[in-house]
């Protein structure tokens, strides 16, 4: 039996290389969405939902599903970092 989705906004990307949950029907991951919510300067989760012309539920769904699976946001995260150092396209080495 294939796993049930429990989330109405997000979703597997098919054809994605990142495991994380995407948007359902756009090329928008939900740490995109959570990112914005946090930080130095958060912004608001009615301004991050009118941005992308989402329901603030999508966004709601968006930031729980991130802190349920911040492990493999961190993984994936640390996976493109590596890449784009094995690439030489790490901004912060050419700084260095």
């Amino acid at each position: 039996m294939a796993n049930q989705n429990p989330y109405r906004f997000l979703a597997p990307r098919e054809g994605s290389n990142y495991k994380q949950f995407f948007v359902t029907g756009r090329n928008l991951r939900a740490e995109t969405l959570y990112r914005q919510t946090i930080g130095l300067e958060p912004r608001t989760l009615r301004d991050v939902a009118a941005d992308y012309d989402l329901p603030v539920e999508a966004v709601q769904e968006a930031i729980q599903y991130c802190i349920d699976n911040a492990d493999l946001l961190r993984r994936e995260r640390e996976e493109d970092l590596a890449d784009l150092r094995r690439r030489g396209l790490d901004q912060s080495a050419a700084k260095a």
